[in-house]
């Protein structure tokens, strides 16, 4: 470790502090590049002296890289005979009252530790845990021995006195070792630029930056740890709602068509034909997006909506509007399978009316195109026609909208389904195919907290629907057990054969697709991928996730024998993806073996079972999402999640969390605090994965909120913070950040 006598600059390149070694890997592996970046990594935990950390908690976190402070139990010298000669072997046992761990050391790298952990001692030990013979163990750990032997006691007496920081660490750099490199760009510290305004810190009684980002590397007291926490969780809040609230003030000054529907139109025709009458929930959704419509800067509105809440139903409406006024819609899907779906609902919600010939002829209607990326040629020629000349007054389609060929006649309203799957830029870039800019709706089925729905979609309106149209049913969901009880397995397809019979339909949800190309896109390439992946199942014990191609054939020689069983999946050519979907939408197919291709948008009112396989190996939301698609038609629901965890796992505990509720919201609270919070704003708006690292979403709402609203007021004075340079630096590293990411996505 190079630690030079100089005082780096916060944009300086570690290498130059740290030496190319340890820069390199805290590049690669942690993606720390400056001093700064360094400054902002965070110790996850702390341990004192004295405290016994958890080993309890590690059953959870097989194949991660783990810090843990522990005593030594019991250290066994074994000499064994291999197939190369003999070899010694270390056997070491740890403690920390809450549990007791394995540690393993093999051929010459026995001789240090032998002499080194003694019974009684203490240490820091860093390592990958893993399973031997079910035991849970870390093999050759990495370990720094908590000692105080004559020549360190100035260095062991300053460490008794300190907490000790377990920084987020990787496999080549220890969290002693990150400890170090923090030590050495401590000094620049005093650099940092504020980026709070003076008067909002003091009112909110916050230490300066600089003083909070020596509390939380080398904290003397735990209250110095709660002082920095307060203050750089209102940094990473203020300015991600500063960002927001700036984007929401220029959108305001756009201007946009008012769009308003035409007395006698094509939405009076369309309400008239409707065999049903709206939700109340439906109808002030409506009048909100209408009241938006009609003002002269674009609309910004995040739908949210249960699953099967009728939210295509409103977003049609507020399309048929804008074609009423003279514009066209256009509605972008994540995937092709929910672009056709929604094409095809549409138009036969529409029936004569989705054949129409001009805009705006509500007479005839207007004409309703899908474009895909893998429509043939003349279909595709054809749909840019009819959007370029108008003759098209909606266009439903996936990310071939966005492309540079697509242009509109008049482009008046945007709606974004399923926006968790699309990011920020991927919005604009349809929304700038507008003469001035379009009116935006984005609808997500998956429900976010109103924490994260601020952070996330801090730019948009919010408007929740949370009643289910009548004549919806109930889904009653239930695990499925399937190694502790193998004849609850054998039940589950008498269940589906019953519905069946009865003249239903079923899903069979698999988390692979299985035709061996899968594997090889995950990265396992090669006969070292196929070793690794032996390994890794040998030593964790579990076995491949199960596939949809083995579990048809498995359900048509066996327990489905005889019903008509179809798959589908992601990698399908497209035109048979839609010819089974037709059939099975028609009644043909009666059990449809999939992927979670079938997540979203997929509407099949006659489907009453769902039965997912492997269930622990998909996230809450999504089992959630999963659910919905059945109990969409009068019969009532049912829904089973297969898995193999044993009844103590918390994979089991997710599991029994949404067999007993069928509250979306409810659900994504459990789903976020579960997960690391990254994951969920990671997917959805580029950049913001890296830019929490404080923050936790769910616990800090009351942070959220005030942060959103000192945002506003700060933009509102000073739209182009001018008075504010501190600030101004903050946000743009934050942007180039989102932008670099948004780059690599793309």
């Amino acid at each position: 470790m190079v630690c030079n006598e100089h005082v780096p600059a916060l944009d300086e390149d570690l290498k130059k502090t740290l030496g190319p070694a340890t820069a390199k890997v805290l590049a690669e592996q942690l993606g720390l590049h400056t001093a700064l970046d360094l400054l902002h990594h965070y110790p996850r935990r702390y341990a004192e002296r004295g405290e016994l950390t958890s080993l309890a908690e590690l059953a959870d976190q097989i194949d991660e890289h783990v810090t843990v402070v522990a005593q030594v139990a019991d250290a066994r010298l074994l000499t064994y005979q291999g197939s190369r000669g003999g070899g010694k072997r270390l056997e070491v046992t740890i403690t920390d009252g809450s549990g007791r761990l394995q540690l393993v050391f093999f051929g010459s790298g026995v001789h240090k530790p032998h002499k080194e952990l003694l019974p009684g001692s203490r240490a820091m030990f860093a390592g990958k845990v893993g399973m031997f013979n079910h035991k849970l163990q870390l093999a050759h750990p990495a370990y720094e021995p908590l000692g105080a032997d004559a020549s360190d006691r100035d260095a062991a007496a300053a460490f008794a006195s300190q907490l000790i920081p377990i920084y987020p660490a990787c496999a080549k750099l220890e969290s002693w070792k990150i400890a170090k490199c923090v030590d050495a760009v401590l000094p620049t510290a005093q650099e940092v630029v504020d980026p709070l305004p003076p008067a909002l810190r003091e009112d909110r009684g916050l230490v300066p930056l600089t003083e909070a980002l020596l509390k939380i590397h080398r904290p003397v007291t735990k209250a110095d740890i709660e002082d920095a926490r307060g203050r750089l969780k209102w940094d990473e809040a203020f300015v991600l709602q500063v960002a927001l609230a700036r984007r929401r003030h220029a959108d305001s000054q756009l201007p946009a068509v008012p769009r308003r529907p035409t007395p006698g139109g094509l939405l009076e025709s369309f309400d008239a034909k409707l065999p049903f009458t709206l939700t109340e929930g439906q109808q002030t959704v409506s009048k909100e997006i209408f009241d938006d419509l009609a003002t002269d800067h674009p609309m910004h509105r995040l739908l949210q909506g249960e699953v099967g809440s009728g939210k295509t139903m409103v977003a049609l409406r507020a399309m048929l509007a804008v074609v009423d006024s003279g514009g066209q819609a256009a509605m972008l899907a994540p995937t092709e399978v929910l672009a056709q779906q929604h094409h095809r609902s549409i138009t036969e919600m529409m029936g004569e009316l989705a054949e129409g010939g001009m805009l705006g002829g509500s007479d005839r209607g207007t004409k309703v195109v899908l474009l895909t990326g893998s429509m043939g040629v003349p279909a595709r020629r054809q749909a840019l026609l009819d959007l370029i000349t108008g003759e098209a007054g909606l266009v439903i389609g996936t990310h071939a909208l966005i492309e540079d060929k697509v242009q509109f006649h008049d482009l008046g309203l945007v709606v974004v389904d399923e926006q968790h799957r699309f990011g920020v830029e991927q919005r604009d870039a349809l929304r700038s195919k507008g003469k001035q800019p379009p009116h935006l709706l984005v609808m997500t089925a998956t429900p976010i907290p109103r924490t994260v729905a601020m952070t996330v979609f801090g730019d948009l309106e919010t408007s929740v629907l949370d009643q289910l149209p009548a004549g919806r049913s109930p889904i009653a969901t239930h695990v499925v057990p399937a190694k502790d009880k193998p004849h609850f397995l054998a039940r589950t397809w008498e269940r589906v054969r019953e519905e069946v019979e009865n003249g239903h339909q079923a899903y069979v949800v698999c988390p692979r697709i299985g035709d061996g190309e899968d594997e090889n896109a995950k990265g396992a390439k090669g006969a070292k991928g196929a070793k690794k992946k032996a390994a890794a199942e040998e030593d964790g014990d579990r076995r491949p996730p199960l596939a949809v191609l083995e579990i048809a054939e498995q359900l048509t020689r066996g327990p489905l024998a005889g019903l008509s069983v179809e798959v589908l999946h992601g990698r399908m050519d497209p035109a048979d993806k839609d010819d089974v979907m037709r059939r099975f939408t028609a009644g043909e197919v009666k059990v449809l073996v999939a992927t979670t291709v079938i997540e979203v948008g997929v509407n099949v009112p006659n489907s009453t079972v769902m039965v997912i396989m492997d269930a622990d190996r998909f996230g809450v939301s999504q089992l959630h999402q999963l659910r919905g698609r059945v109990g969409r038609g009068s019969a009532p629901g049912l829904c089973l999640l297969v898995s193999e965890m044993h009844e103590a796992s918390p994979a089991r505990a997710r599991l029994a969390a949404v067999a007993a509720t069928l509250d979306g919201f409810e659900l994504s609270r459990i789903d976020l605090e579960q997960r690391r919070e990254g994951d969920v704003l990671g997917q959805a708006q580029s950049g913001v994965r890296s830019s929490l690292r404080m923050l936790a979403v769910i616990e800090d709402e009351e942070v959220i909120t005030q942060a959103r609203e000192e945002a506003t007021r700060v933009v509102a004075a000073d739209p182009e913070l001018a008075e504010l340079p501190g600030l101004r630096t903050a946000l743009d590293a934050l942007l180039d950040t989102e932008r670099e990411q948004y780059l690599e996505k793309g």
